[in-house]
């Protein structure tokens, strides 16, 4: 794994998790002293996240964290569901044992996890964690699709609906709903039953379409 690699992906991880604050400057420079590298190597990073829709860039003035936008997060929202909706449907009918078998370690992983951080007065240790394991379980609800360009456009529009999310998430309000809403969605994924587990989907997900989970 390259340099650059190792930059764009803890980059990523610090975009899309509260490592940044929304609106922030990401400065190149101070950015090349942290990760000890060159400045290059720094804007080959920012550049390929703004790509992706985790960076603003702008001529003259560098770049800067995405604002949080209601709107942005109701749009992706939508996205989200259409996408979760359809791979899931179609893991369902391809996925087999093997799939059904990764989802519900994936869940259960996820809902170990999440049990946890209920029952801790302060879960601020958990939260890495969390965001790993959501992000595992969603994601393999999808792979067995049979479409990378399905994952590839999922992937994107999940890390941007996380980043506009990352500080409304950290306060974990909804946990004791999101083991429910997770269970549920597995039960019915297991159950064979594809309309059924996109309708769990879109309940999981409604929440966002107003725009309200983003105020702090």
């Amino acid at each position: 794994m390259t340099a650059e690699v190792d930059i764009y992906q803890d980059l990523k991880m610090r975009l899309i998790s509260n490592g940044f604050e929304h609106g922030a400057k990401l400065r190149a420079e101070d950015l090349r002293k942290e990760y000890k590298c060159s400045a290059s190597s720094v804007r080959e990073a920012l550049f390929r996240l703004a790509a992706v829709g985790l960076a603003d860039f702008q001529e003259q003035r560098g770049f800067r964290v995405p604002q949080r936008a209601p709107q942005k997060l109701i749009e992706l929202t939508h996205v989200r569901i259409l996408l979760e909706a359809e791979g899931t449907a179609l893991s369902i009918q391809n996925g087999g044992v093997d799939w059904e078998a990764r989802l519900t370690a994936a869940h259960h992983k996820l809902s170990h996890i999440e049990r946890r951080i209920r029952d801790k007065d302060d879960p601020s240790d958990l939260i890495d964690i969390w965001f790993a394991a959501e992000k595992e379980f969603h994601e393999t609800l999808i792979s067995a699709c049979g479409s990378e360009t399905l994952k590839q456009m999922h992937g994107r529009v999940y890390a941007q609906f996380r980043q506009q999310l990352m500080v409304a998430d950290r306060r974990f309000e909804f946990i004791s709903m999101n083991i429910e809403h997770h269970a549920n969605i597995l039960e019915a994924a297991l159950s064979g039953d594809p309309k059924l587990t996109q309708q769990k989907i879109h309940d999981h997900l409604k929440r966002h379409l107003t725009g309200e989970t983003l105020d702090a």
